[in-house]
């Protein structure tokens, strides 16, 4: 059975994680829920250095405290997406972006993996106390907003996003403890325990 986690990047998935970002320029695909990881392909470690500190950035209209992670299959120990969790909200956020960004590597899409990731995810918020998420898809990608549907997202508001996407952006909120409860019998057994 195939099973999933979300790891913290370290060094020893330099060469993956390059390759997984090197993977959506491959498929022209846009890049979300790494942390920036396409802007230090050439500098790997600093982009650790950078993770780091972002989970104890003081808040500002600029920058929130932030966590990232790859979701791993543990059967064949691959990189098949990320996710990037933003512990608070500024104003920004609140209008345009919210708690969470992930993504899926364009090979390994249409097998539902994105909905294990952002389950995974909720799980993350619930540790750090985030009780209600703030999350957004683009209404021309029915795959990232369904799989917030599919957790249940209830539809907030929808608008044109005249500064970063020029596009219609849907944006949902989710019960992070109604979430993981209605959703555990289904995604828990996909879930890799720690030993």
């Amino acid at each position: 059975m195939r099973q999933f986690y979300l790891e913290a990047p370290n060094i020893n998935r330099k060469e993956d994680a390059i390759a997984y970002i090197k993977e959506f320029y491959k498929y022209k695909s846009v890049i979300q829920g790494t942390g920036g990881l396409q802007k230090f392909l050439d500098n790997y470690e600093g982009w650790l250095k950078q993770l780091q500190e972002n989970c104890t950035i003081v808040p500002n209209e600029k920058r929130v405290p932030s966590r990232t992670y790859f979701l791993i299959k543990s059967n064949d120990n691959k990189i098949i997406g990320s996710i990037n969790i933003r512990l608070t909200l500024n104003e920004n956020l609140k209008k345009f972006g919210g708690h969470i960004g992930y993504s899926i590597r364009p090979t390994e899409r249409n097998k539902g993996y994105n909905k294990i990731n952002l389950y995974l995810g909720l799980k993350i918020c619930q540790e750090y106390n985030i009780k209600m998420v703030f999350i957004d898809a683009a209404k021309d990608n029915p795959a990232s907003w369904k799989t917030i549907e599919a957790l249940n997202g209830v539809n907030i508001k929808e608008f044109f996003d005249n500064e970063h996407t020029h596009c219609i952006i849907k944006g949902y909120e989710i019960d992070v403890n109604k979430s993981l409860a209605n959703n555990s019998a289904l995604y828990e057994p996909l879930i890799k325990k720690s030993i």
